[in-house]
């Protein structure tokens, strides 16, 4: 049975458990849980970062911790009873653990690196801890690391500000918001701005000498010198060096390393330098031979220098890293310079001294430290545990400590002045030192050479060669302790070195010195010139009695009479004392012995403050003791003297150098003060001083005294409180009485202001500034509330009115500020006493706004102490004083500073984030201990509503300052919360006074708006946010305070559920704040304020009868919202839910849900409108999203600004993605929308303010570039010809001229540049994943240049990762359009173009033509062919059906969009038969288009035609038209199929037509067949007799062999020989051609034969192996292309599904015919991605014919319906089918130039007039024109395309059919005409059309409009200017005809063509001023 726990409630997982039982809960080692429940050795509860799932997990896996119970029971919280700091590092840690993956995956290699260390550190540092065993110091230590690293890990992860007192996180609850703001800002601060340190060290470490041939050893002296004052500033680190210049002694790192300590800042400048001197051991002369002297001598060697700034610039760039320098040392070539060598170096006088070599030079490592001694053991404790010299500084630092001893006596050996003693030459002169005491006994080790190096008892000096006048500069240290100092001298002996081979070294001379005078003076600082006393070698100084009777030195006359020998040598030292322990100075030490001579007391105690400070602070106790001595002797004579040194002393204290010795005097007065009866005196001098102060002209000695009252009080309390310990308590009401007569006095003092002067306020100022001092003294004998009570009194002394005097004000807050921070304030009892004083001047300062930030610091201090130590009583009435004399002038004072200009910039803005943030501090801390009753007194204090009004308002703005994010720093989130919770309490209270006060007949607008905007404001804080939150993060702030938005977000729907009526005057002005609530990702949240939206329509309903405003509002503010990240798709369905259920009981329910409507799907195109945005690259997604907005603005919901808005951001995305054409489309829409007027347009988006032609031409322009850059000229054309109108009309010639230039230009492109027709690709997208505008809907999309199938498809699948290509192209199933996946299909379609006319004019070039078969185009069409009934596998074709589709969008392509959405789709089958006959007509096309290109010889080689050919009849020989004989020619088919009669006729008349064209191209093949191709020439000859033998085909006339056919000046333009009665390859015959299907052969593509291409067919679509080799034993087409399957497929499966279709991956090579390319030369291989397929001009006779004459196969079909336009192919010629009853009068019908063909009779295979004989019974109708002539019969050519109807204008053609490029000539004209029936045809001969081209008759040109789409439609119209549009009414205009050109004989439909269309303009509406 589950029981729950007691005690058993937190653990941590030891081992991971996978949760596999039932109810199990999985869980990871290092989990924390909470348990609930227990039962049998099992838990049950939940893991801490996942509260919300609970299971059951093994007691065995848990180790148990214990934990406090917070609210036991159900809602019950664990708060581990573990040390503070271990519970945040494991939390920390946690948190880090899954950022720090994340900065792994987001390659920030360089933090995560350094955040893995830092966190191995916190675990050893946590096992530290809780192993237990630290020290209490060394536990702080550790902990203060951890806060550290934690506060840094947290900064660089930007978490957090964790607020900490003494290492531990504090609970905001438990402390004043003051205090909260305190610990954050001091946090803040210490991370942003470190604090200096004056004090630092530098390391050093000598590593080597780097220089030729040394072998000797050497000293090396490094110190630190000033070159300003030319002093050294530190003692010398002394090294020894071996032979090699390698550290002597290199196992002691002492001896290598040193640190020369206590610098101060004014130390690290660039004048500062370190020098280094060396002096080697060894022979006098460097070069000596060995055997000349063997003796060993000190001699200088160089000197290098180092500058400081040098090292200061390095540890910029390096931060904290050693750093090896190369010191050059230089040589002295001149000994007599050595002691200023260095100095010439630093002034760059170094050209007199040699390097040493050029690549020698001293190694050291240097680094500068910063801190104090202690600091730097702690955080460098390797430099100490190795062993480092401390280097000292000369003299005492910066700083003096009381515990610092020292006693170093420098001596340094200057220079001396010597005889040359009857040399020749100048002495070798060596110095020996040594110390000695009284007795004469050499004192031992006391003379020290630096630090680094034990000190000696002798120091021999360095010698310099043959110098009577020798300048050491050689320092010395003589460490001797003090009880040696009396009595001991110093004695140097002077020596002269030989350079004689033995060496000697004679003494010459001696002097001396004493170190101590009889009076107990040490010897002075400074030089001191020394007698050289002479002596021999021999002399003895075991008596230095007999020599310390001498004079020593010059000027000195103490000494006895004894003769001295004169001596002209004299030796000069200098010397420097600093010792803590003995003095230079006489006067301290008469002062000290005052006994000795106590008449001269007056004398010494005058001379007292002449003495230096550090001299009397070195003996600060005795120096004490003697005044108090003194004074006990005789107080009345001495009193006065003895105040004054006691206040010099004080004073002197409080010096920086000295404030380290106020501990010693506090020590002194505690321990060692014994004066019991010195208070009297001092309470008397004291009261004098102050009472003289009122009439004293001098003030400064009165002003010392004062500040050192704090002293003197110290004193006076301890001397009564030691009289007292002496008496039982004696003379109390005496001293009371004095104490309050000297407060008296003091009162006085203070009430007095300054006359004139300002002597008397600077006392007052010294006064106040050291009085709070005094309080924790009186505290010490007397009462608190007595204490306190003289505090007022004194306090309020002071004037009230803030005068001139500034600065008397501000010392006056300063005291009042440390009155508060007082002991005496902690005390309830005296505060109560003082908080009225302290509020008055409070309030007197903020309402000038005068030192603000000492008031925040007052309040401040204030707040925290009220939080801390008050009972609720005293508190309760505190919290009144506080609310009645602060509230409203601290509301007011945060306004006056947030008004204020902020200085900008990334420095910490004092006056607003300082000042203002303790302000708000306050506020927030005052608000928060205000309880009911408070709340309630403040309301009813007011005493009229517009003083409440007025506080309302200031409180509801100060609220919204206080939550804008610039308020607190981005971390400090804590700090956020606290602030809201008290702003969200205080709310709730003062909304029940507005409720009160301001709702019925006191109405107030401006009231409740503020209330309701600071509402919204606050909760769409980001720190609200709690979705942005950490898990753990949001469970901490769910537990404490709760979601507050929701609480808001319910008092928001209260207090407007109370407005009533009210609510009219917010709508609709708080339909915007409201909506932008209701997006934030809050269900309770929205559940609550959805609601008001409803609430607003009905009350919109109510005034107005409808609700547009809100309509309207929430549109405009749904944009932009959700633009900015708002919002999702669970809001959109609560959103349409909440308002529909709402709206199902109102009269007005339609209209509403039509809003709720629209507003849903204006959300659904906002969000994936986002959601495309998110992605970097311009895709198809981001545009076709951009699309569908932009409609849904423009035709659902007009909104007209928003419209063009996303006009722009569309036009933007396609010049991102260099969619030029694109681009100018879009732009086309927002000039659609303007006029050609003056009418000022306002700054909109980019555009400046202009008028709407200005900005019209401008955006003519642009488009005008953009379609430049698109290379769609035609359209610019038609622009640059509407601007040039613009510019006519008001004469701008200039720029008139440059349209005009233009224009021209773009028709000098459309001829001359070459421009690629791209592909079309349907692609469908089903699946609920895809985006609303995309879901389940067909669209057709313009490829790229050069993109195929494959390219096309890779592209969308990356767009959309996640989809799934479908390798069909059936249409999907059910399950597939509701799957929640998504589905890609994708092919090729091909594009079915609408200019006829254009395409079908012979005479327009390609160039042209190229164009209109690819732009405006609204149907694509592809085919899937299948098979119907049993399949035949012996013969295939009689089961292969085609299913047709034609697609028709409801925009045509190019548009603003590379693709658009299908709005109607056709599906059509063919049978096998009308298959079999398409098939047929294509290769007849086909191949007259290569024969007529080799005989025009537009082909450079024959290749071409030569695999055509070869495929063509290899494929009929190996049974491919057999197939179809056997298929639809044998008995069993015919009578099955009675309705097919024609179209087997057909199938016949194209077999026969196929075979007859072949005999004709081999004719022509023969011709120009080159001679090595002879033998497959003939082979083909062979194998097309087998063929015709096959068909039943006998020998062809003698026609038949024909010459090939010959242009006219190489150009097909016009036919040899216009004669009609003659028969030659250039005539024209009327043959009707009846094909039931119908259908054009629009395709572009090739097959073999018959039989490879049915294969093929079956091949693509099964996707199975068996070809056309193996099913009819058939060879490969030669003619397709191996480079894509596009072109390699049939014309009816081009358009089958990925895994079949054109350019599937999946189809296998051996259907990727590529035997011909081996065969072709690159420009005449098949389609490519260099030599792309394009349309051939006038291709299909169908064309010619028109739309009309085209019925479709489907019987279903009405008449109209079954009207079709055409495509242009590329391989068929003539392939287009008539209809006898639908060729419309009209029609132009022109024979292509072909070789002549006799009238034949014969079979019916061969007469093809047997199919409609009545056409040529019928008399031909009258001609219009002479040259016109019906035609009897016409005997067709083998290249013609023969069919009873009429014959159409079929050109030759040039170009290779296998690159898909071919240009159109013009042929002769011939025009027909039907009449009941009968087909009159006449044919104009190349005479006639020369002469029409001369003058008389021209080809018109090419139109350049956009021809619309039918009027019939409903699709939406591309978008295109006024120019672009056509009317539907009117005919499509053409360009006027040339100036020279007239036109005759023109048909009707070229008369409407040849006017010249004056287009209306369109009377755009009008726009709003954009």
């Amino acid at each position: 049975m589950w029981i729950p726990t007691d005690n058993e409630k937190y653990g941590v997982v030891i081992a991971s458990f996978r949760g596999t039982v039932p109810h199990g809960l999985p869980l990871e080692v290092g989990d924390t849980v909470q348990i609930l429940e227990k039962c049998d050795g099992w838990y049950r509860g939940f893991v801490l970062k996942s509260p919300s799932i609970k299971g059951i997990f093994p007691a065995t896996y848990i180790h148990l911790k214990n934990a406090n119970v917070k609210n036991k029971g159900q809602f019950e919280t664990i708060i581990p009873t573990e040390d503070t700091v271990i519970t945040e590092m494991t939390g920390t840690l946690r948190e880090w653990g899954i950022m720090w993956k994340q900065l792994y995956v987001k390659n920030e290699g360089d933090l995560f690196h350094r955040l893995w260390h830092v966190m191995n550190e916190l675990l050893d540092l946590r096992r530290q801890v809780l192993v237990g065993h630290l020290t209490h110091d060394r536990m702080k230590d550790v902990k203060r690391h951890i806060t550290a690293r934690l506060d840094w890990g947290n900064e660089q992860m930007g978490l957090d500000l964790v607020p900490r007192k003494e290492f531990s996180m504090v609970d905001p609850d438990e402390i004043s918001v003051t205090e909260l703001y305190k610990l954050m800002e001091h946090r803040h601060r210490k991370k942003d701005t470190p604090i200096p340190t004056s004090t630092h060290h530098l390391f050093l470490q000598m590593k080597s000498l780097m220089c030729a041939n040394l072998g000797e050893e050497l000293e090396v002296f490094f110190s630190i010198y000033d070159s300003r004052e030319n002093h050294p500033v530190s003692e010398r680190f002394f090294v020894k060096l071996n032979k090699n210049g390698l550290p002597k002694f290199p196992e002691r790192m002492e001896r290598q390393c040193t640190l020369f300590v206590d610098l101060g800042s004014s130390d690290l400048r660039k004048d500062i330098y370190i020098i280094v001197h060396i002096i080697r051991l060894g022979r006098m002369a460097a070069g000596e031979k060995k055997n000349t002297c063997n003796a060993q001598y000190r001699r200088p060697f160089g000197c290098a220098v180092l500058s400081i700034a040098d090292l200061l610039q390095t540890e910029r760039d390096t931060r904290d890293s050693k750093e090896d320098h190369m010191l050059k040392v230089y040589m002295c070539n001149t000994e007599s310079e050595w002691y200023q060598i260095h100095e010439n170096i630093i002034k760059k006088l170094n050209a007199r001294y040699n390097l040493t070599s050029s690549n020698a030079g001293l190694s050291v490592a240097l680094q500068l430290l910063h801190g104090d001694i202690d600091q730097i053991r702690r955080e460098y404790p390797v430099l100490f545990t190795r062993g480092v010299a401390i280097t000292r500084k000369l003299g005492f630092s910066d700083i003096i400590m009381p515990g610092d001893i020292r006693n170093d006596l420098y001596v340094t050996l200057e220079r001396g002045e010597f005889e040359k003693g009857g040399k020749s030459v100048a002495r070798n002169v060596d110095v020996t030192m040594y110390v000695l005491d009284s007795e004469g006994q050499i004192l031992k080790d006391c003379i020290s050479l630096g630090s680094g190096e034990i000190p000696v008892s002798e120091h021999h000096s360095f010698v310099l060669y043959h110098n009577n006048s020798p300048r050491w500069a050689e320092p010395l240290k003589l460490p001797i302790p003090v009880d040696k100092f009396r009595g001991a001298h110093i004695r140097l002996e002077f020596r002269h070195c030989s350079t004689k081979e033995k060496g000697e070294k004679k003494l010459f001379g001696f002097s001396f010195v004493p170190l101590m005078q009889e009076d107990g003076r040490t010897l002075p600082d400074g030089i001191h010139e020394l007698l050289v006393h002479k002596c021999e070698e021999n002399t003895s100084f075991h008596d230095p009695a007999r020599y310390l009777k001498l004079q020593y030195c010059k000027g000195n006359l103490h000494g006895n009479s004894q003769p001295v020998k004169a001596s002209k040598e004299t030796f000069w030292i200098s010397s420097f004392l600093c010792s803590t322990k003995l003095t230079q100075n006489g006067d301290l030490l008469d002062f000290l012995k005052w006994r000795a001579h106590p008449e001269r007391i007056c004398d010494i105690l005058s001379k007292f403050k002449d003495i230096d400070g550090a001299e009397i602070v070195k003996f600060l106790q005795d120096t004490l003791d003697a005044l108090f001595g003194i004074l006990d002797e005789n107080s009345q004579k001495y009193g006065l003297k003895v105040f004054d040194s006691l206040v010099h002393i004080i004073n002197l204290l409080q010096d920086i150098k000295f404030q380290h010795f106020k501990p010693v005097m506090d020590t002194y007065i505690e321990s060692h003060f014994a004066g019991a009866l010195a208070y009297r005196d001092l309470i008397k001098v004291l009261k004098r001083y102050i009472d003289r102060s009122i009439e004293a002209e001098r003030q400064e000695h009165i002003q010392d005294v004062l500040r050192a009252q704090e002293y003197i009080f110290k004193y006076i309390i301890h001397s009564r409180s030691l009289y007292t310990l002496a008496t039982g308590g004696q003379n109390e009401e005496e001293f009371r009485s004095n104490i309050y007569e000297l407060f008296q006095s003091v009162r006085y003092f203070l009430s007095i202001e300054s006359q004139g002067s300002s002597i008397i306020t600077q006392t007052q100022a010294v006064f106040l500034s050291s009085f709070p001092a005094v309080y924790s003294e009186l505290l010490k004998l007397i009462d608190v509330r007595e204490v306190a009570n003289l505090v007022r009194d004194t306090l309020r002394s002071m004037p009230d009115v803030l005068h001139v005097e500034y600065s008397l004000e501000a010392v006056k807050l300063q005291c009042i500020a440390k009155t508060v921070e007082s002991q005496l304030f902690t005390n309830p009892d005296s505060r109560c006493i003082l908080l009225p004083v302290v509020l008055h001047h409070l309030h007197m300062h903020l309402q000038e706004q005068k030192d603000l930030t000492m008031c925040a610091r007052i309040l401040s201090t204030t707040f925290c102490l009220i939080k801390k130590d008050s009972s609720e009583i005293t508190a309760s009435e505190e919290v009144d004083m506080l609310v009645d004399s602060l509230l409203g002038v601290l509301l007011r004072t945060i306004l006056e500073i947030s008004n204020r200009s902020q200085p900008s910039g990334p420095t910490i803005r004092l006056q607003f984030q300082d000042v203002t943030g303790e302000f708000v501090a306050c506020l927030l801390a005052l608000l928060r201990q205000m309880t009911d009753k408070h709340y309630q007194q403040l309301l009813e204090s007011f005493t009229s509503k517009d003083d409440l009004r007025d506080f309302l308002l200031q409180i509801f703005t100060v609220f919204k300052i206080l939550i804008r994010p610039e308020m607190f720093p981005k971390d400090w989130t804590i700090m956020r919360l606290v602030t809201n919770n008290v702003i969200i309490t205080t709310i709730l209270y003062l909304s029940d006074a507005l409720r009160k006060n301001f709702l019925h007949e006191g109405f107030d607008f401006k009231v409740w708006e503020s209330y309701f905007y600071l509402a919204v404001i606050f909760i769409n804080q980001p720190c609200l946010q709690l979705e942005m939150f950490s898990p753990s993060k949001r469970k901490k702030v769910l537990e404490k305070y709760g979601d507050m938005r929701v609480t808001m977000g319910c008092e928001i729907f209260s207090m407007w559920q109370n407005l009533g009526e009210h609510k009219l005057q917010f709508i609709p002005g708080l339909i915007g704040p409201f909506l932008e609530v209701t997006l934030v990702p809050q269900a309770d949240l929205r559940n609550v304020m959805i609601p008001i939206f409803h609430d607003m329509m009905d009350w919109e309903q109510r005034r107005t009868g409808n609700f547009k405003q809100v309509e309207a509002k929430l549109i405009d503010k749904l944009d932009s919202l959700m633009s900015e990240g708002k919002g999702d798709e669970t809001y959109r369905e609560l959103f349409n839910s909440i308002l529909l259920k709402k709206i199902e009981r109102e009269t007005w329910r339609e209209s509403g849900i039509s809003l709720v409507a629209t507003v849903t799907r204006l959300m659904e195109r906002l969000l994936d409108y986002r959601d495309c945005m998110k992605v970097a690259e311009v895709d198809g997604k981001k545009i076709g999203c951009t699309v569908s907005l932009l409609n849904f603005y423009k035709t659902e919901i007009n909104k007209e600004e928003m419209y063009i808005r996303y006009i722009h951001k569309l036009y933007d995305l396609h010049l991102k993605a260099q969619n030029f054409t694109e681009a100018a489309y879009t732009l086309l829409l927002y000039d659609e929308l303007l006029e050609w007027s003056e009418r000022p347009l306002r700054e909109f988006l980019h555009y400046p303010m202009q008028t709407e032609w200005q900005r019209k031409e401008i955006l003519h322009l642009t488009i005008i570039q953009n379609f430049d850059k698109g290379k769609c000229w035609e359209n610019g054309i038609i622009l640059c010809r509407e601007l040039a109108d613009q510019y006519e009309s008001f004469y701008d010639y200039r720029n008139l001229s440059k349209m005009r230039m233009m224009e021209a230009s773009f028709y000098d492109k459309i001829m001359d540049q070459q421009r690629l027709e791209p592909e079309f690709f349907r692609v469908g997208f089903y699946g609920k994943k895809f985006p609303f505008f995309l879901r389940n809907k067909e669209f057709v999309c313009r490829g790229h240049d050069y993109e195929r199938l494959e390219a096309f498809q890779q592209r969308m699948l990356n767009e959309f990762p996640h989809a799934i290509a479908m390798q069909h192209a059936n249409q999907p199933e059910e399950t597939i359009f509701q799957a929640d996946a998504q589905y890609l299909q994708i092919y090729a379609v091909i594009p079915i173009p609408d200019n006829h006319e254009i395409l079908q004019k012979e005479a327009i070039p390609d160039h042209i033509k190229s164009f209109y078969r690819v732009n405006n185009i609204w149907r694509f069409r592809y085919d899937r062919p299948f098979h119907k009934g049993i399949k035949d596998k012996e013969n295939e074709f009689k089961s292969l059906w085609v299913e047709r589709t034609t697609l028709t969008l409801v925009q045509s392509l190019p548009g603003i969009s590379r693709w658009f959405e299908v709005d109607r789709r056709e599906v059509v089958e063919m049978s096998p038969l009308e298959n079999a006959i398409e098939v047929l007509e294509n290769k007849n096309q086909q191949l007259r288009t290569l024969i007529t290109q080799c005989q025009s010889r537009q082909m450079q080689n024959i290749n071409p035609l030569t695999m055509c050919l070869n495929g063509v009849i290899d494929a009929a020989v190996n049974g491919g038209l057999a197939r179809y004989q056997e298929a639809f020619f044998v008995k069993d088919y015919i009578l099955n199929h009675p309705e097919d009669g024609e179209k087997i006729s057909r199938l016949r008349e194209l077999m026969f037509e196929q075979a007859h064209i072949l005999e004709y191209g081999l004719a022509v093949h023969e011709k120009f067949v080159p001679q090595d191709m002879r033998p497959l020439h003939k082979k083909l000859v062979d194998q097309f007799f087998v063929m015709k033998s096959r068909l039943g085909i006998q020998d062809f006339p003698g026609y038949a062999r024909v010459s090939p056919i010959h242009l006219t000046n190489g150009s097909p333009r016009t036919c040899r020989n216009p004669t009609l009665g003659a028969i030659s390859p250039d005539g024209a015959r009327l043959v009707n051609r009846r094909s039931p299907l119908s259908y054009p052969a629009f395709n572009r593509y090739s097959s073999s034969s018959l039989s490879s291409q049915a294969s093929a067919e079956v091949s693509n679509i099964t996707g199975q192996s068996e070809s056309s080799d193996e099913v009819f034993q058939m060879q490969a087409s030669p003619s397709t292309s191996s480079l894509s399957s596009t072109h390699s497929a049939s014309p009816n499966v081009t358009s089958s599904a990925p895994s079949s279709a054109r350019g599937s991956p999946l189809l296998s090579d051996k259907h990727k015919h590529s035997r011909e390319n081996t065969c072709l030369s690159p420009r005449e291989r098949p389609c490519s991605a260099i030599y792309p397929i394009s349309v051939e001009p006038a291709q299909t006779l169908t064309q010619q014919i028109g739309d009309s004459c085209m019925p479709r196969s489907d019987p279903n079909l009405s008449a109209p319906e079954k009207v079709m336009n055409p495509t242009p192919s590329s391989w068929s010629l003539d392939s287009g089918k008539e209809a006898r009853n639908c060729v419309p009068d009209s029609a132009k019908l022109v024979s292509p130039p072909v070789p002549p063909r006799p009238p034949h009779t014969g079979s019916p295979a061969k007469t093809y007039r047997s199919f409609s004989p009545q056409a040529f019974e019928t008399p031909p109708a009258n001609p219009r024109s002479p040259h016109k002539s019906s035609v009897q019969s016409l005997t067709p050519s083998p290249t013609d395309y023969q069919s009873l109807g009429p014959v159409y204008n079929s050109p030759v053609l040039s170009g290779s059919s296998s690159s898909g490029i071919s240009s159109l000539s013009r042929g002769s004209v011939t025009e027909t005409t039907l009449t009941d029936g009968t087909i009159t045809c006449t044919l104009i001969g190349s005479e006639e059309l020369i002469k029409r081209e001369n003058g008389t008759f021209a080809c018109m040109p090419p139109r350049y409009n956009l021809s619309e789409h039918g009027t019939g439609t409903s699709r939406r119209r591309a978008p295109l200017p006024h120019s672009l549009s056509v009317p539907p009414s009117a005919e499509p205009p053409a360009l006027p005809p040339k100036p020279h050109v007239l036109r005759v004989h023109r048909s009707e439909g070229e008369n409407r063509m040849d006017e010249i269309l004056v287009r209306p303009r369109s009377q755009p509406r009008k726009v709003s001023q954009l």
